[in-house]
């Protein structure tokens, strides 16, 4: 495969809002991290699965999976990943060396893992279904105190590490920016990933932050 003509400014997969019982087949990138609907990330990408996937994935503009690694390494024999993940679709990409490539990708939709196989040159792929995002929900009085910190983080970071547009209005949007930069385990971060109620992650970032004098 010749990487030197697929790494083009790729633009956004389209993304339509789901029905609760659409499936695709994907690819899937177990990762020590967690991806958000509507978050970045950039990731580097230098094992041949991994490099053929996203060469597949830039010319179809197609997305792949991102889980968090519930056993295994990044790197090496297939890790085991959690059920539950998110669509990455890949904005851009470059190889600033032979071998080497780094994607900026953005979180789509949840998923829920149905099914999986090993690829004979060890990559994951999945038949997934994808999981309905509850309709925009605006945050409650008690949890209005997490605003004016994530005012804040957003202002600091800037829009390229929280990208346009905000949604201080909605308690999802909310509640996956504050957890993308709470500094605790991924773990955490992957359940609170698994929540349905947008509300309910809320409240569990409000108590955390509050014990740690952080929100009022």
């Amino acid at each position: 495969m010749n990487w030197l003509n697929v790494f083009r400014k790729a633009a956004p997969a389209k993304s339509s809002r789901p029905d609760d019982t659409q499936r695709l087949d994907l690819p899937l990138f177990p990762l020590g991290s967690v991806l958000f609907p509507g978050g970045i990330m950039s990731l580097k990408v230098f094992e041949r699965r991994y490099l053929d996937m996203a060469a597949t994935c830039m010319k179809a503009q197609l997305p792949f999976g991102v889980c968090l690694i519930a056993s295994g390494k990044e790197v090496g024999a297939p890790a085991v990943p959690h059920a539950i993940g998110t669509l990455a679709h890949i904005d851009s990409g470059d190889m600033p060396q032979l071998g080497l490539l780094v994607l900026d990708i953005r979180g789509g939709h949840r998923f829920r893992i149905i099914s999986q196989s090993t690829q004979p040159d060890g990559l994951l792929r999945a038949q997934v279904m994808l999981l309905d995002e509850p309709a925009p929900q605006g945050i409650p009085h008690a949890q209005q105190g997490l605003l004016p910190l994530l005012r804040k983080i957003a202002s600091d970071l800037g829009p390229e590490k929280m990208p346009m547009p905000h949604a201080f209005d909605d308690a999802s949007w909310v509640g996956y920016r504050l957890t993308e930069v709470i500094p605790v385990q991924a773990l955490a971060k992957q359940k609170l990933l698994e929540l349905e109620d947008p509300v309910s992650r809320l409240e569990i970032l409000h108590t955390y932050l509050s014990q740690r004098k952080l929100v009022t």
